[in-house]
């Protein structure tokens, strides 16, 4: 039987990622890299309250 490696990602390529100082709209920790380009109309959260916002959207009812 032959091994099978599930992959890592399933992106071809790796992201662009955008350096920057910004600051996570929630706690205020310092955010140095973002996988996207900020538009500064939008909040920036940082990795740990990225995580919290979006299980809280799956639990709404």
């Amino acid at each position: 039987m032959e091994d099978y490696k599930k992959p890592e990602s399933n992106r071809e390529f790796p992201r662009k990622m955008y350096q920057g100082n910004w600051k996570c709209s929630e706690c205020g920790a310092e955010i140095t890299e973002l996988p996207f380009e900020p538009s500064g109309d939008r909040p920036i959260y940082c990795r740990e309250c990225h995580r919290k916002r979006r299980g809280q959207r799956f639990n709404r009812y």
